[in-house]
């Protein structure tokens, strides 16, 4: 009988280990979990969970997850150190990370069990999620892209350190009073802090202002600059885990300091502001992102900034370079520093400062390994977006720097004269100084082995029009990497109704590998399946809803399209032929009110520049426009205009799952690429827009039948700019258009709207409408008209609304960093 028992315990025991294992398992993470938090809450706050708020068990819980991910870090850092692996430093001025806990729980595998040991002490883990501020360290789509990028470097596996500022007010936050914007400070690190780890002993020494000396030693020429100011950039650092890898990006943010030049006399004389003032003026260099430049002084702090960033993470890099190398002549083969748009273009002049002055290379070699080493990705086509800086300012700021930038110029220019033999239209269009200015798009092109575009079409346009001078001298720079997002986030955590679908019809391999949608292709004739993301996007549109009613009192129609135009506020963008189409609509419904229209909520969202008054004028105008329908009462049940104040990363989140319609709208040529087209394609909206940055792609991956595409080419553009546009043609053809454009100087809210009416026929400086709203006004309303059509039939909306899903793997970031990583930075995931 023993024998048997046991043999029976035996098999029985066989049988059930997986089971028991996994349990286990879970069980051994949730007590461990569970006494990490009660440890964090009585060493930091000296509570209980009985005993802390909701803000100290947030900071709490965070705190645990962060722990978690440096000892990933650590790991992670270990075998890449041991492989002896290559490196990427991306340095950007801005990264969009939004709120940190739920990313990383998320990618950490570990949602689950945070949410069953806080649910056991009465904590709702969706409402932690809400206790985090974003983070203010980005502002748009640039932002938001290298946030994306560091989430799937980790994601792969490849060793990253992001660098940027730690802006201690970020941007700001937008509040609209009677329609116009208002900035107020974006006050994030009370609870954003938790997410920073300092490391004080990784600081550096920053330099401004002074004079230049120069001393010929026996060892050569020593280069010194001296009576300058000098700041100190602290460094803390921001974990963002990969999903499903052991890999963890890390973003260093610097913090400008002043270095002991505390003024005592004038303290002990009573004179404190003069006492501080050396502290006070170090640290406005990272005290708020993007400060206004509409006056000298804005200008001075951005320079300031941009060398800040540069000039830290430079030492940084070279130091962590030198202790497991004892030279700089493998640099290029272990390191790879990418300069994201032209903010960190310094780090060109840097480097060499740094290679020569500080470790003795010729200028020769220094160049030739500070090429090899960096890559430079564009974001605009726009001649105002290329950053000039005034040679004055720069030379007094930053002396060696403009030294070595003047020195960069003499040499290139002479090439570039030799080689097309006197062309002095090159040497101009080519000069990294030229008319007073310094041109940081030509120094970031000629510093880089490597130049790429955005999407498809931008790429093109950069070689034959925008650096059409560089293609024709280096061809072999010039490359595309088509932006991408970060789908696990604005797919998987965003919407987790289409992702449990997701899961049901195609299983879970789209998350690791998002091209895998395309297998969702297979369900486009099943109507169940049909109907279910019809289910789906209704019960998003109906949570919005609610949470915008919840947050500020604003009742939205859940049963209406909502067509959403969310982005930052340009006039490129063109909200504002949105917003004539939509003066257009009001006017036929004032006309006939019982028009049989389908019922639409028009969303906007977007912050405008602090010092751009057109923009700022836009927006008052959608407001406006907005509140006058709303006084309406039969109108109103038809027809919707919300301006949601305050966008962000979280609001993105929230919006996108229930978007309809996805308002692509911006005159052809302008828009680099987008990335937010890309987040409401994966969530199911449909593209109405014209061919412009990855439209095109987001066209040629969907087919015609299911994009809705408007509107001039960018090659018409051109044609139509170089024929003489005239924006009356269209006025005077367009009654429509002529009663939307006329109605502005009616008066809408009470409010006057002249000025936009002058600028889109008279123009400021003679340049009536720039952007083209009334040529493309027409063709915009007919492809409105056949998108609302076809939306009323459900079935067949639905199944275009899935071929978009199933077709938006392409532009996951996973794809655009292997592109990266294989062609431009020749890294290698970490095994």
């Amino acid at each position: 009988m023993s024998n048997k028992t046991n043999k029976k315990r035996t098999t029985k025991k066989e049988v059930a280990t997986p089971v028991t294992k996994a349990k286990a398992a879970s069980s051994a993470n949730a007590i461990k979990v569970e006494e990490a938090i009660v440890d964090k809450l009585s060493r930091h706050f000296g509570a209980s969970f009985d005993e802390a708020t909701k803000d100290q068990v947030y900071k709490a819980t965070a705190i645990t997850v962060k722990d978690i991910l440096l000892a990933k870090k650590r790991e992670f850092k270990q075998a890449n150190n041991k492989s002896g692996g290559k490196r990427v430093y991306y340095l950007c001025m801005e990264f969009l990370v939004g709120r940190s806990l739920k990313n990383n729980l998320y990618n950490l595998g570990l949602t689950d069990v945070y949410k069953k040991i806080l649910a056991k002490h009465g904590y709702d883990l969706e409402e932690l999620y809400e206790m985090e501020p974003d983070a203010g360290l980005g502002n748009g789509g640039l932002g938001r892209l290298a946030a994306c990028f560091m989430d799937s470097l980790a994601s792969l596996n490849y060793p990253a350190t992001g660098f940027s500022i730690l802006y201690e007010y970020g941007l700001f936050r937008q509040k609209i009073v009677e329609g116009w914007q208002i900035e107020l400070p974006d006050v994030w690190l009370p609870g954003g802090e938790v997410w920073l780890s300092p490391r004080t002993d990784k600081t550096f020494v920053v330099k401004f202002g002074g004079r230049i000396n120069e001393t010929w030693t026996d060892e050569g020429l020593v280069t010194e600059q001296v009576d300058c100011e000098e700041v100190e950039a602290v460094p803390y650092d921001m974990m963002i885990s990969g999903a499903d890898s052991k890999g963890v990006s890390v973003l260093r943010v610097w913090r400008s300091r002043d270095i002991d030049t505390f003024d005592m006399n004038s303290f002990s004389r009573g004179d404190y502001a003069r006492a501080t003032l050396g502290n006070n003026k170090a640290e406005l260099i990272s005290k708020v992102l993007y400060p206004r430049d509409s006056h000298y002084e804005g200008k001075e702090l951005r320079l300031k900034q941009q060398y800040f960033l540069v000039s830290a993470s430079a030492q940084n890099i070279i130091a962590d370079h030198m202790k497991y190398y004892p030279t700089l002549d493998n640099f290029a083969d272990k390191v790879a520093i990418h300069i994201n748009d032209t903010h960190p273009a310094m780090i060109v002049p840097e480097l060499m400062r740094i290679f020569m002055d500080e470790h003795h290379y010729s200028w020769d070699d220094a160049f030739a390994i500070i090429t090899k080493t960096l890559a430079y990705t564009n974001h605009t086509v726009l001649a105002e977006a290329l950053e000039k800086w005034p040679e004055d300012m720069m030379m007094r700021l930053l002396p060696r720097i403009y030294q070595i930038i003047h020195e960069l110029n003499e040499r290139h220019c002479k090439r570039i004269f030799d080689k097309f033999s006197g062309d002095w239209n090159k040497c101009a269009h080519m000069a990294l100084i030229s008319g007073g200015l310094v041109h940081m798009a030509n120094l970031s092109i000629i510093g880089s082995h490597s130049v790429n575009g955005v999407s498809e079409l931008h790429s093109e346009i950069l070689k034959k029009s925008v650096f059409k001078d560089f293609y024709d001298d280096t061809p072999e720079k010039f490359t595309n990497v088509t932006n991408g997002i970060a789908h696990r986030r604005w797919l998987c955590q965003s919407n987790p109704r289409l992702a449990a679908l997701l899961d049901k019809t195609i299983g879970g391999s789209y998350k690791k590998n998002g091209p895998e949608l395309i297998k969702l292709l297979a369900f486009s004739n099943d109507n169940a399946i049909l109907d279910k993301l019809t289910e789906i996007k209704a019960a998003n549109k109906k949570d919005f809803a609610e949470l915008l009613y919840h947050d500020s009192g604003i009742k939205l129609n859940p049963d209406s399209v909502f067509d959403v135009q969310v982005k930052r506020l340009h006039e490129y963008k063109r909200q504002l032929l949105n917003a004539l189409q939509i003066i257009a609509l009001y006017l036929d419904l004032k006309d006939n009110p019982n028009l049989d229209i389908v019922p639409q909520t028009y969303l906007f969202a977007a912050k405008a520049a602090p010092g751009y008054d057109r923009a700022k004028s836009i927006i008052r105008l959608i407001v406006d426009l907005g509140e006058e329908i709303a006084k309406d009462p039969v109108i109103s049940k038809k027809l919707q205009v919300v301006f949601l104040e305050n966008y962000r990363v979280t609001m993105a989140e929230q919006i996108m799952p229930a978007s309809d319609i996805s308002e692509q709208i911006s005159l052809a040529g302008k828009e680099a690429s987008g990335t937010g087209n890309m987040k409401l394609m994966i969530n199911g909206a449909i593209t109405l827009g014209t061919l412009d940055g990855a439209n095109v792609e987001i066209s040629e991956a969907v087919g015609k039948d299911n994009i809705y595409i408007f509107g001039m080419t960018d090659k018409e553009v051109e044609d139509r700019w170089r024929d003489g546009y005239n924006p009356y043609k269209y006025y005077e053809e367009n009654h429509r258009l002529k009663r939307a454009v006329d109605y502005l100087k009616q008066g809408i809210n009470g409010n006057d709207f002249s000025d936009i009416h002058r600028y889109l026929l008279v123009g400021d400086h003679g340049i009536a409408d720039p952007y083209m709203c009334l040529a493309d006004f027409g063709d915009y309303c007919r492809a409105r008209y056949e998108m609302l059509n076809d939306y009323k039939n459900q079935r067949e909306w639905a199944k275009k609304s899935l071929v978009n899903i199933a077709s938006a793997g392409r532009f996951a970031a996973d794809t655009a960093i292997k592109k990266y990583a294989d062609e431009i930075w020749g890294i290698k995931p970490i095994k």
